[in-house]
């Protein structure tokens, strides 16, 4: 059973939060990306919280700008440094009883560039960490600077960032946003998950607003430079930034087309104890499109 809830941060920051399984038991954290919300968990939530599958405590918010989480309107409100503290506070409440610590974090696409943060700034936060295509920074930023065909798959971001992009994305009925969730889809034909109450769920989150979600590109070096943006090409990252230190499963879905494969060669160059799990014949919405996989391998990972 899924419970909605309201979690007030000291910082002034209110997310609307998903669960599962009840307060003082270990905790799971899952972080979602764009244009997606929390709900995308809900499979996750329910089985973990199981206690044939652990009895955790899961818990998935709205990160902030998405569903009913506060939504800052500035694009400075949405920098790396504030979403790392929103979640360290999340945890801090949720994770009181175990020492304020996470059994493990979760994350996919731009919830995932959260954790790589808050695993390489605040590792104490969490035993282990699991990412579900979602680039490293230190590989991401290498790719973008010298491989043409990570540029052009990853061109969409510059669309995202345009002043009018949030009135362009609810054009139509969200036009654009159907057709990035259908894309690598057979003939761009809506996808099997996408039912009507998905959709549903769908129309939901984006009724409350996309401009959090846009400005979590307007914020980001990290998309191709074009001549009058230098963007990924202009910024360093140094190495103390890049390091991950945990027990880390990355699961990669192969038909990504906007985060081929290659993102993963050189991920052992950071991440001590690295684990991969590639997943053929899935695209980026893997946590629609096998829900039981990825529960697999993260039930396989937390053994």
């Amino acid at each position: 059973m899924i419970e909605k809830f309201s979690l007030a941060l000291p910082q002034g920051i209110t997310l609307s939060c998903r669960a599962s399984g009840d307060r003082g038991r270990p905790v799971l954290l899952f972080l979602h990306g764009f244009p997606e919300g929390a709900f995308v968990w809900d499979a996750q939530l329910e089985h973990f919280s199981r206690t044939e599958n652990g009895g955790y405590r899961c818990v998935a918010p709205n990160l902030r700008g998405f569903e009913r989480s506060s939504a800052p309107s500035e694009v400075s409100a949405y920098r790396p440094k504030l979403l790392v503290q929103d979640m360290a506070a999340l945890i801090a409440i949720e994770a009181e009883t175990q020492g304020g610590q996470l059994a493990a974090l979760v994350a996919h696409d731009w919830g995932g560039a959260v954790a790589w943060n808050l695993a390489n700034q605040m590792p104490q936060l969490m035993k282990r960490l699991v990412i579900i295509n979602s680039p490293h920074p230190g590989v991401f930023l290498r790719e973008l600077k010298s491989s043409p065909a990570q540029q052009a798959a990853s061109a969409y971001m510059n669309f995202l960032i345009r002043p009018d992009a949030e009135q362009l994305l609810v054009q139509d009925d969200h036009r654009r946003l159907w057709e990035l969730l259908t894309v690598g889809g057979a003939g761009h034909q809506t996808p099997v998950w996408l039912t009507d109450e998905v959709k549903a769920q769908y129309r939901e989150v984006w009724s409350c607003g996309l401009r959090g979600g846009c400005n979590l590109y307007r914020v980001s070096p990290l998309r191709p430079a074009r001549p009058e943006d230098r963007a990924a090409a202009a910024i360093e990252l140094p190495r103390e930034m890049l390091t991950i230190r945990l027990p880390t499963l990355v699961i990669w879905a192969m038909d990504d087309i906007a985060l081929p494969p290659a993102l993963l060669e050189g991920l052992a160059d950071y991440i001590d104890d690295l684990t991969v799990r590639t997943v053929a014949d899935a695209s980026h919405w893997i946590v629609h499109e096998q829900p039981q996989q990825v529960t697999e391998l993260i039930a396989s990972f937390l053994r």
